[in-house]
């Protein structure tokens, strides 16, 4: 059985016109199992632009990778260093919102929730992997093992940050209407991700050193021109964009509710 199921059409505009342009090796990914596929195949569509994986992982597939977790991700990873990175992200925020309910899509280390409390807000995470949940519930913090597209909170957010997470969605549409249901009116969108846009992508593209194509659990390649678009299209509007620290060729973008 293929562990993935094929997307028919783009994931993004549901245009028909998608067709196979890259292969990559992904058995050195430190997640990859021998029970899933050892390359993973790269879609263009010619509507939109997207670029994205052939399909995304069944429920089982998805739940043997998220038994996993890598070093960096799990509860507390470095967190002296990642305090920094993190302060830097919320200062980003505080030009639009100094207070109120931060959520935290895919906290995995914590870093950013943790600063983010330390700024005076208050911290709400949603993961996938449940060991992170239990461990974060365990020190006091509000914690749940959920997709956001159903997560219930009974209340509004001023912050939800999706930090390296729009990518790893099969539907990335049904992540953002999740996150505008979710959302305060006023509040703020803080979404980070690799820019293929930028010239480090295209030069770790020529030194054929981009270890995204290879990335087990991405299901996209966004550029900025492509993200910004589609949060236009969705309801919001970019505010601020900056280069991101999180990992390589990443960049990260303030995004407000369009009025």
């Amino acid at each position: 059985m293929n562990p993935r199921i094929l997307y028919e059409v783009c994931p993004l505009c549901s245009s028909k016109a998608i067709a196979a342009t890259k292969t990559a090796d992904c058995t050195r990914h430190p997640l990859y199992r021998t029970e899933l596929p050892p390359v993973m195949t790269w879609m263009t569509c010619n509507a939109c632009g997207h670029v994205f994986t052939d399909g995304y992982f069944t429920a089982q597939a998805q739940a043997e990778i998220f038994n996993h977790t890598h070093e960096h991700q799990k509860l507390g990873a470095d967190i002296e260093k990642q305090r920094l990175v993190a302060a830097r992200m919320v200062d980003k925020v505080l030009a639009y919102k100094r207070e109120g309910t931060w959520l935290d899509v895919g906290f995995g280390n914590g870093s950013l929730l943790f600063t983010a409390q330390e700024y005076g807000f208050t911290p709400v995470g949603l993961d996938l992997r449940p060991e992170n949940v239990e461990m974060l519930n365990a020190i006091g913090i509000e914690a749940y093992c959920a997709d956001l597209a159903q997560v219930s909170l009974g209340k509004k957010c001023d912050v939800i940050s999706m930090a390296d997470v729009l990518e790893h969605m099969p539907y990335p549409v049904q992540g953002l209407k999740a996150a505008a249901r979710l959302l305060s009116d006023d509040g703020v969108l803080l979404i980070s991700m690799p820019n293929a846009d930028s010239m480090l992508w295209r030069v770790l593209d020529v030194t054929n050193a981009n270890p995204y194509w290879g990335e087990l659990e991405h299901y996209h390649n966004f550029g900025r021109k492509r993200l910004y678009a589609l949060l236009n299209q969705n309801g919001f509007e970019p505010v601020q964009y900056g280069v991101s620290e999180r990992y390589r060729a990443c960049m990260e973008v303030v995004v407000k509710k369009k009025a």
